[in-house]
């Protein structure tokens, strides 16, 4: 089984990695030409040309973006849509605990990343796009092991902010119902 990160973006990262964390690809797909909407057809393509059928699949969530929202939403559907079609099931992760797994801060930026990515897992590559993508290949793979795991198993095996986006992911807090007033009569 591969575990498999991906960023949908405008240039979308695409990891693959092995349950014993090797990286099998790792790449930014940018589709053919520069005008919409075949680019982003054909980067869906592309991206569907590299997953397999027995990947255990990680996709960031989409975030807020007021200049490329539509477009990025168009890719994130897009995406999720053909992966859809291939009955192939996929675990949506929000860009804050995608942050939170690999700094231990949800709102870190990009470039406080960087270091934890390399001192960690020894992995650097020069898009950002892909580095989501290794760091959501590396949550797809904590998934697939620890589903089962107690809160306590997984502290043993993860540091405690990873343990803590996994656990989130596996068991989601629900938002409580919120209760009437009684009214008082006077």
């Amino acid at each position: 089984m591969r575990f498999v990160g991906i960023d949908p973006s405008t240039k979308t990262g695409f990891v693959a990695i092995a349950s014993n964390c090797e990286v099998l690809k790792a790449k930014e797909l940018t589709g053919v030409g520069s005008e919409d909407p075949k680019r982003m057809a054909t980067m869906i393509d592309e991206v569907m040309r590299h997953v397999q059928p027995e990947d255990f699949v990680v996709i960031e969530g989409f975030g807020y973006s007021t200049t490329q929202g539509i477009q990025l939403g168009g890719i994130g559907w897009g995406i999720r849509m053909a992966l859809l079609r291939r009955r192939i099931n996929y675990i949506e992760v929000a860009p804050n605990a995608l942050k939170k797994f690999a700094t231990g801060k949800g709102n870190s930026t990009k470039e406080d990343m960087v270091q934890p990515l390399m001192d960690k897992w020894g992995f650097s590559n020069p898009s950002d796009n892909v580095s989501d993508a290794f760091v959501m290949a590396h949550i797809a793979r904590s998934l697939s092991l620890l589903k089962d795991a107690s809160e306590l198993e997984m502290n043993m095996l993860l540091e405690p902010y990873q343990s803590e986006v996994i656990f989130n992911i596996l068991h989601p807090k629900q938002k409580p119902k919120k209760r009437k007033k009684k009214q008082v009569a006077k």
